[in-house]
């Protein structure tokens, strides 16, 4: 093959595994495996170069904006919408004479040998924040590692492969901690060898994460097996795999030939990965026919299994397979035991659950009987729905369905009749019945007088077609309950007529009947029902006439939300503009009385608001002025909706019905924010990932922050929330599968250069995003390997969306996303289905992760100079409780401050001792406690083979006790593993006196509770210290319920 730039130039050359001697990984030089890289992030921002596969090139000269709402409100994603500003980096278009890539793919122990004995180009890096670049290669007896060019004599620069004792992956050595570019090293290209009788460290990073994790695989086949058990494990693992596919071609070779069609051969392979093209099977065929120079349409065994091998062998799931087979042929129940406890964050595995996974996923009768899990076994328990990131407890209704309707999200549609925009597009029954096919809980009914005396539904002063309000309430009593069986609101925005408003009656009562929530609210009832009470229920939403009147009919204000939208078009972009004046109309009192738990109220302020609003008045706001409330006045706001229902519809200036972002409203706690179903894109990503998280059952319990009497939160707020811990969420972007070509990009033909954005979607403080590098020319398994890291301050409205572009010259397009909440997250090693743009599932389309979530306090990276997370007792923060000039509330408050010292040193004393185990063991902050022992079990054998360390129970608590002399290394592993246990078994033994201490403050502090603005004037606050006195009361009790509950 050969490999032109378009100017004539050469293209940077790949040489597969290695670099060559000299080359530093910087700039346009390719080093990497598989199209891994591991430079600097500002230099992997700018697109690679794609490599046609039919001696052409091509640019795509379409751009097509995904989410195009207008809204000045939602920050710019660009991972969605086009940045014109940004500045691309030059690259050269190149052009392949091939039609396969030619890397070199990993598959097996011999390979990683291999390509360890061809050699590398890795950086040293020392403590003295000096970093050399030399070239690594293992020796071909396979006895010793070396490297050059060296100042050292040839035999100082070299390592005994004997005296290796550990491989580390990752920063976890004091070198690295303590070297200055500890931020600017990639943690997925990071290494460790640890060898001598001391324990020294060599620390290395590879230029891609795929180099370091052949060496990292080769170096630990080397210390467990030696090169003498080489040949015998690769064949014996050949020979599993062989038994398995070969038995699989003589079913197909029905005639004994020995040899089947390509054809026939393609759909075999087809069948054992779907995701696979035809055409790429097909090619590769043919090409090992062309490099056997062999006619013919047949395919012999041997070829079978030889394209098998190479189209359906995933390095990186090799690369984790090889970590926890111990014998590097297969994971016996034991090993997948460990994978499922240690990664994949299951508790209570046993050996028969290990068993039934290698029953269930084991393509083999071999390894069935055996007990074997295959590499192809575990690569398919992980395509398994199993291995899905959405954990499957949230796939039912798995939330308290019992509390106050107001303290729920509640999956809303706007203008549910349309099927396209809001001012000329068609109306039809099928947007109710999509709405509430998809778990909508709340519809809209915008209603008019009719032809014929029948009622009908459209958006009034606009050109958007009719349809029967009979037919819609038909569609409406057949599909209520079919996605949930909780409530169902009907916002009913009646424009009729006192005729027709009869008719509209005796349709919804005939039609629907019992369905139809009758009970008035009770006098004495303080909130409204919850949903566990309605479920099966319809409440109406709409205009009701006092409970005074006793007429027929009666006068209330009118609630039109097209006249606003007709009367802000007709002003025009320069007028400023006014508000819709108040109409009246008359209600009949039969339709008033349906109207029973959602009465439509006009919302004033919110003094007034708390002063005289009834539980089941419901306001609606306009986006806009939602908006304005959110950002004037948040904590009211937040404050306002623990008691009442809240309705938030978009601005009629999206005419386009474009959607707003809904956690813009979520973050408040707006309950029903209506959303336009009609149109995808970001916005409906969000709102339809979001109500996933509860069975899909339109409703989710909010954040216990907005749910608390007492609780002090800003919707605004850029830190952190204060009664609620940090999270840490890392998850790194392995590799991708089958990514089509994104819709209408016909310029670039089947070419696909994908990159991936990881947004984080919440509260200001959360929202963040972070992208891969782009992998050209790969769009069938492309390989990424970069880690993330994001804080999420408050974790319960946060969401995770995983998107996938086309990097191209004039605009990245669209090829995939997924949303999930960031509290349906499964840790461990998942994929991820992606879908469409209009959010169907796309075949076969995965992204391969792993995600891991620890607890700020006691995680974290270590600080640039080598400067730890843990915190002395100096430098520690305790939580303080403020002055509220009050004398007996303060004197309260400041009893607690004694138990919540006492709270934080029992904490941050058994977090900081984890840390410390964790960094002994050579392991980062997202690793657990059975990791670390996993990881330290190599190092506690003794030359003889006998344990230097056993575990002893004592009073219950397991203590490692030496086995005779321990050398240094491992003395220092006991003393950091003692104090885990004795920091955890004081936590234990002293957190409920400390627990119940606070708990005694915040009771005695709560007494003041209704009292408070009263004992302020007393004390002579008022205005802006009356305000400060409230809201440092508020602070206290939060503090203090945060601390308890860390307890």
């Amino acid at each position: 093959m050969a490999e032109f730039g378009l100017d004539g130039s050469p293209s940077p050359l790949n040489v597969g595994d290695a670099t060559v001697p000299g080359e530093e990984a910087a700039g346009e030089t390719q080093c990497e495996v598989v199209n891994g890289e591991c430079g600097p992030a500002e230099d992997r921002l700018g697109p690679g170069s794609p490599i046609t596969s039919s001696c052409e090139t091509s640019v795509e000269a379409s751009n097509t904006s995904l989410c195009s709402d207008g809204s000045a409100e939602i920050p710019r994603r660009s991972s969605i919408i086009k940045d014109g500003s940004r500045q691309r980096k030059e690259r050269k278009k190149t052009v392949s004479f091939s039609s396969m890539p030619t890397e070199k793919k990993i598959s097996r122990a011999s390979d990683c040998i291999s390509a360890m004995v061809d050699g590398s180009e890795l950086k040293k890096i020392r403590s003295n924040s000096r970093i050399y670049h030399r070239y690594f290669l293992l020796d071909a007896d396979m006895q010793s590692l070396r490297w050059e060019p060296s100042k050292k004599e040839s035999e100082k620069a070299k390592i005994d492969v004997k005296s290796i004792k550990e491989v580390r992956t990752g920063k976890n050595t004091d070198t690295f901690r303590t070297n200055g570019t500890y931020d600017q090293i990639s943690e997925d290209c990071a290494f460790s060898i640890i060898f001598g009788e001391n324990y020294e460290s060599l620390d290395l990073v590879a230029n891609s994460a795929d180099v370091a994790n052949i060496w990292v695989t080769g170096l630990r086949y080397l210390i467990s097996y030696g090169k003498h058990t080489l040949n015998m494990i690769e064949s014996s693992q050949n020979n599993m795999r062989l038994s398995w596919l070969g038995e699989l071609f003589n079913e197909a070779d029905g005639s004994g030939s020995k040899q089947i069609s390509i054809c026939a051969a393609v759909q075999l392979v087809k069948k054992l990965n779907p995701g696979l093209k035809n055409i790429k099977i097909e090619l590769k065929f043919k090409e090992i026919h062309k490099a056997k120079d062999r006619a013919g349409s047949n395919v012999t065994k041997e070829e079978f299994i030889e394209v098998f091998h190479d189209l359906c062998t995933r390095p990186e799931i090799y690369f984790l397979f090889v970590q926890f087979s111990s014998n590097k042929e297969f994971l016996d129940t034991k090993d997948l035991m460990i994978f499922l406890e240690a990664e994949q964050g299951m508790a209570q595995v046993s050996e028969d659950i290990s068993l039934e996974v290698i029953q269930k996923y084991e393509p083999s009768k071999e390894g069935q009987l055996k007990g074997w899990l295959s590499l192809d076994g575990f690569t398919n328990y992980l395509l398994s729905p199993e291995c899905h990131i959405f954990d499957p407890e949230h796939k039912k209704v798995c939330q308290d369905m019992k509390q106050p309707l107001t303290h729920y999200y509640i999956n809303s549609s706007h203008n549910t009749y349309l099927i396209e925009d809001q001012f000329r597009g068609p109306s039809d029954v099928t947007g109710y019945i999509r709405a509430l096919k998809m778990g909508c809980r709340s519809v809209e009914l915008d209603v008019w007088d009719g032809p014929d005396n029948e009622p009908v539904i459209y958006t009034g002063h606009t050109m958007t077609s009719q349809i029967s309000f009979r037919s819609v309430i038909d569609v409406v009593n057949k599909y209520a309950f079919v996605a949930s069986e909780f409530p169902l609101i009907l916002c009913l925005e009646n424009h009729c007529s006192l005729k027709q408003q009869r008719v509209l009656f005796q349709h919804l009562r005939k039609i629907l009947g019992d369905k139809i929530q009758l009970d008035p609210p009770k006098p004495e009832d303080c909130y409204l029902p919850s949903p566990f009470q309605l479920k099966g229920k319809i409440l109406v939403k709409g205009k009701k006439l006092n409970s005074e009147c006793s007429a027929a009919e009666g006068e209330v204000t009118d609630e039109d939300e097209g006249a606003e939208m007709s009367q802000r078009m007709s002003i025009g972009s320069t007028e400023q503009q006014r508000t819709v004046p108040t109409k009246k109309f008359l209600l009949t009192k039969d339709l008033s009385d349906l109207v029973t738990l959602c009465k439509s109220v006009e919302f004033k302020d919110f003094p007034k608001s708390f002063q005289s609003q009834k539980q089941w008045e419901l306001c609606s706001f306009n986006e806009v002025f939602a908006g304005r409330c959110a950002s004037d006045f948040p904590g009211d706001f937040v404050n306002y909706n623990k008691k009442f229902l809240a309705r938030v519809y978009p601005s009629p200036m999206r005419i386009d019905s474009s959607n707003m972002n809904p956690q813009d409203f979520w973050k408040c706690g707006c309950q029903i924010v209506a959303m336009n179903y009609q149109t995808p894109g970001l916005m409906m990503d969000l709102n339809i990932g979001w109500f996933r998280q509860n069975g899909n059952c339109g409703y989710v319990l909010r954040p216990a922050i907005m749910r608390e009497q007492v609780s002090y939160f800003s919707a605004n707020t850029k830190d952190s929330v204060p009664g609620v811990s940090p999270q840490l969420l890392h998850i790194k972007i392995i590799s991708g599968q089958n990514f089509p070509k994104p819709k209408g990009s016909g310029a670039k033909g089947d070419i696909v250069d994908p990159y991936v954005y990881v947004e984080i979607h919440g509260i200001p403080a959360d929202c963040a995003e972070q992208r891969t590098k782009t992998v050209n020319q790969n769009g069938d398994n492309p390989l990424f390997d970069e880690s993330f890291e994001f804080q999420i301050n408050l974790p319960e409205l946060a969401m995770v969306r995983f998107v996938v572009l086309d990097d191209d010259y004039i605009g990245d397009e669209f090829i995939g996303q997924y949303t999930i909440p960031f509290e349906c997250l499964q840790p461990g090693f998942r994929h991820v289905p992606l879908q469409s743009l209009t959010g169907e599932v796309l075949p076969h389309t995965l992204l391969f992760v792993h995600v891991a979530i620890t607890n700020r306090r006691g995680g974290g990276k270590p600080h640039k100079r080598g400067l730890s997370v843990r915190k002395g007792k100096r430098s520690r923060e305790y939580a303080s409780m403020r002055v509220l000039l009050i004398k007996a509330v303060d004197d309260v408050f400041k009893t607690a401050s004694l138990p919540l010292r006492e709270a934080t040193d029992l904490r941050e004393n058994m977090q900081n001792a984890i840390v410390s185990f964790k960094e002994l063991c050579g392991l980062s902050a997202v690793a657990n406690l059975k990791q670390c022992i996993l990881a330290l079990c190599p190092r506690l054998m003794g030359p003889d083979n006998s344990p230097l360390l056993l575990f002893n129970l004592i009073d219950q608590y397991p203590y490692l006790e030496p086995q005779g002399l321990l050398p240094d290394f491992l003395k220092k592993v006991v003393t950091a593993y003692d104090l885990v246990i004795q920091t955890s078994r004081t936590l234990l033994e002293n957190s409920e006196a400390a627990y119940e201490r606070i708990l005694q403050t915040q009771r005695a502090a709560m007494e003041f509770h209704e009292n408070l603005s009263e004992l302020a004037v007393k004390e002579g606050l008022k205005g802006r210290k009356l305000h400060k006195a409230t809201e440092s009361f508020t602070w206290n009790i939060t503090i203090m319920k945060l601390d308890g509950d860390e307890l």
